[in-house]
């Protein structure tokens, strides 16, 4: 299966790319209300997160799903959502296994670098590692990713799933740079209530964590799509997300001297370090072109007994 979507009638693609946005923006903006209406604002990022806040993240987290499944049944009417939207696992089972490993075995790997660098750097407070409860922590963090899966694929439905196949569409170079460029920008702009709050950037005015939150989402995105590709399917995409939404913003906080205050602009995926071994890791997939459909098209067409066996490597 492939990233194309030129079957669907242009006007029928349109109109579903203007209501996805629509709906997926206005979700978030719905389920963010209370805590905007409160006056409610983030300005420690060592704060937890309360019984309300959580509800309406949740509920913010499935609008993009919502959207998405609105769309492809309502308005494309373009097949079953679970094949529309690669909803579906790798096959052999060892290939979704390896595909799931790659997804959190990456994540991890960038936001170690990230933490070294920003350490190296001055910008980082390392607190040293502490190897009597690094254990017990690594496994809460694990297992609270995984119940928070759920959420993370209804956004990864509408990004992956549904967005970025329709800006791609199997097309040229040009047509695949936009498709991430604007894929990416949507995806941080749909932020926006959280940024006013202070969410992913506390203590930092709009004005500093859009821009901010622009470069992070840009960057992060193509990782995200290089999961989805390889695979054939969105869970690669989703374990990724939430790695980095959960794990790796716990990573910061656990390394981190507890009595320093913790600034994500200056260190973790969410900050310049990030952005930086982000940026390194996307330009050398983008020199090996596994940013391209066709590169994992063009595996499955030079492995026919693989193909014979197995779905193909590539997105929806």
């Amino acid at each position: 299966m492939t990233l194309s979507t030129d079957s669907l009638p242009h006007v029928h693609r349109r109109r579903g790319l203007f209501v996805f946005l629509a709906v997926a923006y206005i979700g978030m903006w719905a389920a963010m209300s209370p805590l905007l209406a409160s006056g409610y604002r983030r300005g420690d990022a060592r704060e937890e997160t309360g019984a309300l806040e959580q509800v309406c993240i949740a509920a913010a987290m499935l609008a993009p799903a919502l959207a998405a499944i609105l769309v492809v049944r309502c308005v494309e009417r373009s097949g079953r959502v679970r094949d529309t939207l690669a909803l579906r696992w790798t096959k052999p089972w060892g290939r979704a296994a390896r595909a799931c490993l790659t997804a959190f075995v990456v994540p991890a790997g960038l936001t170690t670098a990230a933490l070294v660098i920003g350490t190296f750097a001055g910008r980082y407070p390392f607190g040293g590692v502490h190897w009597n409860g690094l254990g017990a922590w690594a496994a809460g963090a694990v297992l609270n990713m995984l119940v928070s899966l759920p959420l993370f694929f209804g956004e990864e439905m509408g990004w992956q799933g549904y967005l970025f196949p329709r800006l791609a569409r199997d097309g040229g170079r040009r047509r695949l740079i936009r498709a991430y460029v604007v894929t990416g920008a949507a995806f941080a702009l749909w932020h926006l209530p959280t940024l006013l709050m202070g969410g992913q950037y506390p203590g930092r005015p709009w004005y500093v964590s859009v821009p901010a939150m622009l470069v992070s989402c840009v960057l992060i995105l193509p990782v995200f799509t290089w999961l989805r590709l390889r695979s054939g399917s969105v869970v690669p995409a989703v374990i990724g997300h939430a790695f980095v939404s959960s794990v790796s913003v716990g990573m910061v906080k656990e390394f981190a001297d507890p009595q320093a205050t913790l600034d994500p602009l200056h260190m973790g995926m969410a900050g310049w370090p990030g952005w930086t071994v982000t940026g390194v890791f996307v330009a050398f997939l983008t020199l090996t072109g596994r940013l391209q459909p066709s590169f994992y098209t063009a595996r499955t067409i030079s492995h026919p007994r693989r193909s014979a066996t197995c779905e193909p490597a590539t997105g929806e």
